[in-house]
């Protein structure tokens, strides 16, 4: 089944118990998500589902709902859900927690970096266990979780998993959850031939909703910077200009997310960071700043793209540009949510470009190229040096010297030739006229 078009289903049209009827009343849902429409009914109906919808489309609560309107509160372990990371996890679990509270369903997460004890203690009285593969089968092999009682088993962005190599462990899991289960699968992509769905899942529905980006809503530019030293002082001028709501700026690597972030934090912006090399504690701190309004820019490696809820990002900043464009769509689909409107920008150097020729190998994206404003050049430190890699001068809309010395002169040299430079596809009207 591929599924387009626009939803039409109201929250009140469900046939799932008064309680989390009331619930999403509460919390301001009237309309359904297409991802949810077409995949509730189905898995009330107790069909196994291949769910694929992009980044903020509602998944979770697709199939939280139905699995909390089918469990027996109290009857032992009944529902396991696989993430791919832990902040997935967390998040996840709160949502079966929050819905789930008036009907007695006990949910807990399971994940790595923090002491087992407590986990072991809270799955011997949950109905809902949520985790990452290698804590499961920690706790499989400690024997401290039994899957006997299990009728739904979940796995959550099943393509990242993929990408990060747990396959394996998901077989292993997979094979101790019994038979006559019902089995779901979401992911932002799906690939037809994965061993998962083919060798656990029984006749499986596959729902598609369209994965498309709006124009309308969302504004895509690039801008082409010919030094790669420029690229921090011209991300640091164009986050004190946008000021409103969040942005969040991706980096290619753990190394690169903490010195940006450490750098922003030097001129003065409320930052955090998030990537998998930080401690689980300084994970949650991070999430914890974003939820409570303390952040304004959050840096971030790609687990950032995928599954979490964050909430007003009216800008993204591709300081390192993704590999793929299907990438550069799971980190774009953070903002321009909910009608909203927001921008991406992504910053481009010389190292970028085969990167972003492979971006715009995408017909379906649209992104312009922008003149670089004039900005103030600023110092960047490496933590392992502290040896400055800019020179703090003035420079002007291509970093061409205005500034002073030789350093100026010769980026003016180097420069010059950009002026008629266009070596990727372009949409803005000056390179449509010529």
């Amino acid at each position: 089944m591929f599924v387009t078009g626009e939803k039409i289903m109201k929250c009140e049209e469900l046939n799932i118990k008064r309680e989390l009827k009331d619930k999403l009343l509460n919390e301001g849902f009237t309309d359904l998500t297409l991802i949810q429409e077409k995949c509730i009914p189905e898995i009330i109906q107790g069909k196994d589902i291949v769910g694929q919808a992009e980044t903020g489309s509602g998944k979770t609560l697709g199939f939280c709902l139905p699995i909390l309107n089918a469990i027996a509160p109290g009857k032992g372990l009944q529902v396991l859900v696989i993430t791919p990371t832990r902040e997935l996890c967390v998040q996840v679990t709160d949502v079966f927690v929050d819905f789930g509270k008036k009907l007695g369903a006990k949910a807990t997460s399971v994940y790595g970096g923090v002491g087992i004890e407590p986990q072991i203690h809270h799955i011997r009285t949950s109905d809902i266990v949520v985790g990452t593969p290698g804590r499961i089968l920690d706790h499989m092999r400690r024997r401290t979780i039994d899957f006997r009682d299990v009728r739904f088993l979940v796995l959550d962005e099943t393509d990242k998993m993929f990408e990060m190599g747990f396959i394996d462990d998901i077989e292993e899991i997979i094979r101790q959850v019994p038979r006559n289960r019902q089995t779901l699968m979401f992911s932002a992509t799906i690939s037809d031939d994965y061993r998962i769905m083919k060798r656990h899942l029984n006749n499986p529905l596959i729902i598609k909703t369209q994965s498309y980006v709006d124009h309308s809503k969302l504004k895509q530019v690039y801008y082409d910077i010919y030094e790669q030293n420029n690229k921090f002082s011209i991300l640091v001028h164009l986050l004190k200009t946008n000021t409103e709501g969040l942005s969040i700026v991706f980096c290619g690597t753990r190394h690169e997310s903490d010195a940006v972030a450490r750098n922003l934090k030097n001129q003065g912006l409320r930052v955090s960071a998030i990537h998998g090399g930080m401690r689980q504690q300084k994970r949650s701190n991070s999430l914890d700043e974003l939820k409570n309004n303390e952040t304004k820019v959050l840096v971030a490696t790609d687990v950032a793209a995928r599954g979490l809820d964050i909430k007003n990002v009216t800008h993204i900043f591709n300081y390192d540009v993704p590999k793929t464009s299907i990438e550069y769509v799971h980190r774009i689909g953070r903002t321009a949510r909910a009608g909203a409107k927001g921008s991406a920008i992504t910053l481009l150097t010389k190292r970028d470009h085969e990167n972003f020729r492979r971006v715009q190998s995408n017909r379906d994206l649209l992104i312009e190229r922008e003149e670089v404003p004039d900005f103030q050049r600023i110092q960047f430190l490496r933590r392992s040096s502290y040896e400055p890699e800019e020179r703090s001068f003035r420079s002007g809309g291509r970093g061409q010297g205005r500034g002073q010395g030789q350093g100026g002169r010769e980026q003016g040299r180097q420069q010059s030739p950009q002026r008629n430079r266009h070596p990727f596809r372009s949409h803005s009207s000056s390179a449509r006229r010529n």
